[in-house]
């Protein structure tokens, strides 16, 4: 059955464990079928479960020093000029006329994906860039000021909405489960089921701003796009990005960022992050910096696997952004995560699936409520906020408005965002 097919017939169900971090817990919560209203039609059904993810690299080598760059047998760093024409193609936009890809962008496949995809793009633009632009040109002009680094757990692929809300930081962190990938292959673009796949993959997020995470890996690795790194491309293509480089690196287990070693014949540092580094020339000319690391966020994971969170409390005061996260810091046992967000951020901005209230710390943050806060999806019921309700409620400190649907509850009229400024002193 075709997605839109399915879109026809179905209500959108469980929204997913977005590209983000998986439950891994043992508590794996099997998910029900959720019924919501349609937008016009409806949304398919979106994978509601996601069995736990083993942290899995396309790079392994012998541990290296911290600090120290690794020493073993590595490829040649990827062609930047490729890897800028490649994410032009995937993004449906011309490559330079001095590329090889310019014979497979003449083809009529790629001239009608590049069409299709012009015209979801503008949609997009009407209704979500273009007004979360201006809402975060006015309300976020002071987080603007001081958010050099931008924290994004639970994220997968998603430099999209980031570099949308804060347009002007110089470095972003993403994290989460989907593998790092790699630059496209001229083999893979060549093949005629990937164009499909890659407007496959893009639906939700256009239409309701996150991935269906389980079907956005099927389809693409049906294809050979073999990770996150792949739509970063694109994104920062669609967003007027020039990609000037992409390195695969590594934290050690302390959490120091490494080139990521290749020699496969060595066996890899069992407590080794895999990731990749995409350096950017941003519309103004301004670089930028975009690291995406693979890794699972839960506790138990932590416990051994401690390099993220320590690459995190090396960067310096953060901003942290978090969205369609499946309500994972809500959970005990996401308790490590959320005690270094709140530990370590001078603003937080989220919506209702980020941090619960509860721990925020009283006394310690100011809040500004947008938008409307109704209940989860019915997949989230248990994660229900009384104290969102009460805030949304109060006559005195009126919730502004949000011109754009975000989150789970996609609809304009239904999404919320909430700014959390610190008030008192980091923590050391």
């Amino acid at each position: 059955m075709s997605l839109r097919t399915a879109a026809l017939r179905l209500l959108p169900a469980a929204l997913l464990l977005l590209s983000a971090c998986s439950e891994s817990n043992k508590k794996t919560e099997t998910a029900t079928s959720v019924k919501e209203e349609t937008m016009a039609t409806t949304a398919d059904t979106i994978d509601s479960t996601k069995s736990p993810v083993a942290i899995a690299s396309d790079t392994s080598a012998a541990s290296v020093a911290p600090g120290t760059a690794a020493t073993t047998k590595t490829t040649a760093a990827p062609d930047t000029a490729y890897a800028q024409n490649v994410a032009l193609f995937l993004g449906g936009l011309q490559p330079s006329q001095h590329s090889d890809l310019t014979a497979l962008a003449a083809t009529p496949a790629w001239q009608a994906f590049a069409k299709d995809q012009d015209k979801s793009w503008d949609k997009y633009r009407a209704t979500h860039t273009t007004r979360m632009t201006q809402w975060a040109n006015t309300e976020l002009d002071s987080v603007h000021a001081s958010s050099p680094t931008i924290f994004y757990p639970f994220s997968g692929p998603d430099f999209l909405n980031v570099v949308t809300m804060f347009p002007t930081s110089q470095t972003y962190v993403l994290m989460g489960l989907e593998p790092v990938g790699s630059i496209p292959a001229r083999t893979s673009l060549e093949n005629p089921k990937l164009l499909p796949a890659v407007k496959t993959s893009l639906w939700s997020v256009l239409n309701f701003s996150f991935f269906r995470t389980n079907d956005m890996a099927v389809d693409l690795k049906s294809v050979e796009l073999d990770g996150a790194l792949p739509l970063m491309m694109l994104f920062a293509a669609r967003t007027g990005n020039q990609i000037t480089a992409i390195r695969p690196v590594q934290l050690d287990a302390a959490g120091l960022l490494q080139d990521a070693p290749t020699d496969t014949t060595q066996t890899p540092d069992p407590k080794s992050i895999p990731g990749v580094e995409m350096k950017l020339r941003a519309p103004d000319g301004q670089p930028k910096t975009v690291y995406y690391f693979s890794a699972d966020l839960s506790d138990w994971k932590l416990t051994t696997k401690s390099a993220p969170l320590e690459f995190v409390r090396h960067l310096g005061p953060l901003t942290t952004y978090v969205k369609s996260a499946t309500y994972l810091m809500h959970k005990s046992y996401f308790n490590k995560v959320r005690r270094t967000v709140l530990r370590r951020s001078r603003y937080i901005l989220q919506d209702d699936s980020g941090i619960a209230m509860k721990y925020f710390q009283k006394g310690a943050w100011q809040f500004n409520y947008y938008g409307t806060y109704r209940r989860p999806i019915n997949l989230f019921a248990k994660q229900y906020q009384p104290e969102l309700t009460a805030a949304y409620r109060d006559t005195l400190r009126k919730p502004k408005p949000l011109p754009f649907g975000t989150g789970y509850n996609w609809r304009q009229t239904d999404s919320n965002l909430l700014l959390a400024k610190r008030l008192v002193p980091l923590a050391d």
